[in-house]
C-alpha cells in the first residue's frame, strides 16, 4: 500500500479483531444473510483488513454491500447452483449472490476437484462483487495447492488508445505455499490503480499520480490531481498508464481475466451487457499432482528468501515479495488491533445504532 493511501496517525482508531468480526457478522445478518454466510463474509472482509488490504476490507466494501442489499440489487439468500460440471470443472449460477461469500465456496469445490484429478477450475456468473480475491486464492495455498483467481466486472477502464470504458479493473491473484517463509500472494488489479483506492484517496484527500486516470476523451492526465468530483468525467487507465509505459500489457491482462472469468462462464462482458454482473474464475492446482510437495515448499523458501535478501536500491530499506508485508501486517494487527479511519468508525456507529446492534469496540 502506497503511503498516500494509509490512514494518517491522527485519524487512526484501533479496533479489536474479535469485535470487528462480531459487528460485521451481525450487520450481514441484519441484511437477511444467513448466519453461516454472514460469518464467511465477515471473515473475508476482516482478514483483508488484518492483512493491510484496506481497499477491500470493511472501510470501503461493507457499506457498499449494505446499500446493495438494501436496494435489492443483491440476493442475501441466493439459490446458487452448479449448472455444468466435469471431474475437473464446474460453472456456477450465483443467483445474484455476493461472490465475497460464494467465492470461498467455489474455491472449496475447485480444491476438492484438484484433490481428485490434480486440477480444479470453477467459473461463476450472475454474481456480485468478490471482495479481495487473494483471500480465495489463499484457501488453495493453505491446502498445499496453488490458487488462481480472476474477476471481471463493470466497465471502468479504457483500452489503450481508447476514449470509452470497456472493461473492469479485472484483478488477478495467485497464491502459493512455502514452508517457513510467508506464502507468496499476488493480488492486483489490471488497471493503474484499483478502483477502490479512489475511495481511499477521497477519504484522505490524497492526490492521484500522473497517468492513473484519463479525461472523457481518453487523454491521460499528466499532472497530480485530486479525485474528480464527477466520476463520469474520467476513466481509469490500464496498468502502465500509457502505451510507452506498457499499458498494452495491462490491457492484455484485463482481457485475459475477462476471457477466463466471463466468457468461460458463458456470460457476457460488461462492454456488451452493462447489467451482466460480475464474473469469476477460481482454480486450484494440486502441487502433489505435479511434483513433490516438500521439495516445492523448500524451493519456494529458497526463492522467497533470495528475493527478500536482495540488496536494496539506494533510498530503500529492503526488498519485499508479494505476501510478505501482508503477513507482517496481520501479525501486528492481531496483537494491536486493526487501524480504521475515524470516518469509518463513525459509519459503524451510525449503522449499528440504526440496526439496534452493539457499538463497535475500541482499543
Amino acid at each position: 500500500m502506497l503511503e498516500r493511501f494509509k490512514v494518517p496517525k491522527a485519524d487512526v482508531v484501533r479496533v479489536p479483531e474479535s469485535s470487528l468480526r462480531q459487528t460485521v457478522t451481525a450487520i450481514f445478518e441484519k441484511m437477511g444473510v444467513t448466519a453461516g454466510d454472514s460469518a464467511i463474509g465477515a471473515d473475508v472482509l476482516v482478514t483483508a483488513d488484518l492483512r493491510g488490504v484496506e481497499t477491500h476490507g470493511v472501510s470501503n466494501m461493507l457499506r457498499a454491500y449494505v446499500k446493495l442489499y438494501g436496494d435489492g440489487a443483491m440476493n442475501p439468500r441466493p439459490d446458487w447452483k452448479i449448472v455444468r460440471e466435469s471431474p475437473a470443472t464446474a460453472t456456477i449460477d450465483a443467483d445474484s449472490g455476493l461472490a465475497l461469500i460464494l467465492g470461498p465456496k467455489a474455491m472449496r469445490i475447485a480444491i476438492d476437484k484438484a484433490r481428485s484429478v490434480g486440477i480444479g477450475a470453477v467459473t461463476m456468473y450472475n454474481a456480485g462483487h468478490s471482495g479481495p480475491i487473494g483471500h480465495h486464492a489463499m484457501l488453495a495455498a493453505e491446502e498445499d495447492m496453488i490458487g488462481v483467481v480472476m474477476t471481471a466486472a463493470a466497465a471502468k477502464i479504457v483500452p489503450t488508445f481508447g476514449a470509452e470504458a470497456r472493461y473492469g479493473t479485472n484483478p488477478i491473484a495467485i497464491a502459493a505455499p512455502a514452508r517457513n517463509e510467508a506464502p507468496f500472494l499476488f493480488d492486483a488489479a489490471t488497471s493503474t490503480i484499483a478502483g477502490n483506492k479512489l475511495r481511499l484517496a477521497e477519504r484522505l484527500d490524497a492526490t492521484l499520480l500522473p497517468h492513473w486516470i484519463a479525461d472523457r476523451d481518453g487523454v491521460p492526465n499528466a499532472e497530480e490531481t485530486l479525485v474528480p468530483a464527477d466520476y463520469g468525467e474520467f476513466s481509469l487507465l490500464p496498468l502502465g498508464g500509457t502505451r510507452e509505459h506498457g499499458s498494452h500489457k495491462g490491457y492484455g491482462f484485463a482481457m485475459m481475466a475477462e476471457i477466463m472469468a466471463t466468457l468461460l462462464s458463458g456470460g457476457l462482458p460488461s462492454m456488451l451487457d452493462s447489467k451482466s454482473g460480475s464474473h469469476h474464475y477460481f482454480a486450484a492446482y494440486s502441487i502433489d499432482a505435479f511434483t513433490d510437495v516438500d521439495e516445492f515448499k523448500d524451493t519456494m523458501d529458497r526463492t522467497l528468501h533470495k528475493l527478500r535478501t536482495t540488496r536494496p536500491a539506494t533510498g530503500h530499506d529492503r526488498v519485499l515479495y508479494p505476501g510478505l508485508s501482508e503477513q507482517e501486517d496481520e501479525q501486528e494487527r492481531r496483537a494491536n488491533g486493526i487501524p480504521l479511519h475515524r470516518e469509518v468508525v463513525g459509519w459503524f456507529d451510525d449503522t449499528t445504532a440504526e440496526l439496534s446492534l452493539p457499538t463497535l469496540q475500541r482499543m
